[in-house]
């Protein structure tokens, strides 16, 4: 089920008089079973793995705090379920066999990493495994198995592995209710497509239940709508354009194709920021918090600061449980670049099974060495020249922005690869043909009108970006009443007029 569907509107309209009429565990279930389905409803098999990858971390997390406090655990499970007490008796078998918290720890990350192996890579080494063993003249005598991705399982894995390391850091307590648990894993606003929701910053707030506000409504509707607005009206507007410059590079001039690289890095921004959007806001009508998942990106006059605003709890995931743990930058200047790099391809190979997800991964890890390298001479030089800082922060800007339309190239290139397509030749053809210089002219654009549409979208969401920075329009439509219903009246017309209404589903679920 997708948010930009008449059937999620149906799902949604039934679903919050029922949250908001039910309380205490009833209202926890009814959060799980609706999760469910919003999640079966796109392939009900895939149920079935969620499901076993939710016991399964549970149980690792009690598992690593019966070895810490075995008393503790026991006297949980005295008042708990029996589902509780079952776990917690074959704990204490299998721990007596001689197990540590380490050990347990290493098993976990085994499970969750071999299931998003085998479901999400499997095909992608099997294949390179298979063209090494051609390129060595030998003739491979089994097929790939074509397997099917779980939609959202890169996500809810990460969430799930996040709250097992929490606990084995000592960082977060165990949650004794696997139904709380579960609904935390599968809570239908982020399971698809994030944000990556914690442990530690979610299981607490269902300790409690969360009554209707007219304020959390207003200021929820308020980020749907503008989520709505800039999945439908910007990326799904933007799509054909850019669909026709990848699909076909070799037909376009320089100008064309350029839109095209540049209506890319708005769409994807759009249909990512866009759904992140529609999750906070369910989520706070429902009465949760959930992390800021993007600010601004591509205001970033670095690429450290673009990665503190780009897909936000992806990239403090990996800093907290990648990057530091590697050592982070205590280790010198060349254990830093190291460990730069490797986040940067992981979290490349995290996006999917393509070569060019991962150079697009290297691209990013080459970027921030080359940042921390370069930016100290660069600030010398603006000190030395009394450069204003206004022409200093706008050539960085321009420059990071640049940088990063370089490697959306590969990473929507990556896509094609996805679907079984040559993702470096579709690259290659459109550097090739930006860097040509052949058809700069307006007039050599194919489609004119999707160019002036793409850019008059753009402009406008660069106007309110900029303006919220100042104003803070989520803040201000709950403070004035009338100017929330002129703020609402408008998206919902801007929806209306501007939307492109396919039911396109967003891109971040093929991840």
């Amino acid at each position: 089920m997708i948010f930009n569907s008449l059937t999620f509107l149906v799902f949604i309209t039934l679903f919050f008089p029922l949250y908001f009429g039910t309380k205490g565990r009833l209202r926890i279930w009814g959060s799980l079973l609706a999760s469910y389905l919003f999640y079966g409803w796109w392939d009900w098999r895939f149920l079935s793995l969620i499901l076993f990858s939710t016991i399964m971390d549970w149980w690792f997390g009690m598992w690593i705090s019966y070895l810490d406090n075995p008393a503790d655990v026991r006297a949980q499970s005295a008042r708990g379920s029996r589902t509780l007490q079952f776990f917690s008796a074959i704990t204490s078998k299998i721990s007596s066999l001689g197990w540590n918290r380490k050990s347990v720890l290493v098993l976990s990350m085994v499970m969750n990493l071999g299931f998003l192996g085998v479901f999400k890579y499997f095909n992608f080494f099997a294949e390179n495994f298979a063209n090494l063993i051609r390129a060595l003249g030998l003739t491979p005598s089994w097929t790939t198995l074509h397997i099917i991705l779980p939609v959202g399982i890169s996500f809810y894995t990460f969430q799930s592995m996040s709250y097992t390391i929490d606990v084995y850091r000592k960082q977060l307590n165990w949650e004794p209710s696997l139904l709380k648990f579960a609904t935390f894993i599968a809570l239908f606003p982020q399971l698809v497509a994030g944000p990556i929701v914690r442990a530690s910053d979610f299981l607490h707030q269902m300790q409690t239940d969360k009554k209707f506000e007219w304020q959390r409504f207003n200021s929820g509707l308020g980020r749907v709508l503008w989520g709505f607005f800039k999945k439908v009206a910007v990326a799904d507007s933007l799509a054909p354009f850019v669909d026709q410059c990848f699909n076909a590079p070799e037909t376009f001039g320089s100008l064309h194709l350029l839109f095209g690289v540049t209506f890319y890095a708005f769409q994807i921004y759009c249909d990512f920021s866009g759904y992140s959007d529609i999750a906070i806001g369910l989520a706070r009508i429902m009465g949760y918090d959930f992390p800021e998942n993007f600010r601004t990106p591509y205001f970033s006059r670095s690429f450290s600061e673009f990665w503190q605003r780009w897909h936000i709890s992806l990239s403090t995931w990996l800093r907290d449980y990648l990057y530091i743990p590697l050592g982070g930058n205590r280790q010198g200047k060349w254990a830093t670049y190291r460990n730069n790099m490797l986040t940067m391809l992981i979290g490349g190979l995290w996006h999917g099974a393509n070569w060019a997800f991962v150079f697009w991964g290297f691209l990013h890890g080459f970027y921030l060495i080359l940042q921390r390298a370069v930016a100290p001479v660069w600030r010398k030089g603006c000190n030395l020249f009394s450069i204003p800082t206004v022409i200093s922060s706008s050539v960085e800007m321009g420059l990071v922005f640049t940088l990063t339309l370089l490697a959306w190239v590969f990473f929507r290139s990556g896509s094609i690869g996805l679907a079984g397509g040559d993702s470096f030749s579709v690259a290659g053809a459109i550097l090739k043909g930006i860097g040509s210089l052949e058809g700069l002219q307006f007039s050599a654009i194919v489609n004119k009108f999707q160019a002036i549409k793409g850019i008059l979208l753009i402009g406008l969401l660069l106007l309110v970006e900029i303006s919220n920075q100042k104003f803070r329009w989520n803040t201000l439509q709950v403070k004035f009443p009338a100017l929330r219903i002129i703020m609402f009246a408008t998206l919902l017309w801007l929806i209306a007029f501007l939307g492109s209404f396919g039911s396109n589903a967003f891109i971040y679920f093929q991840f």
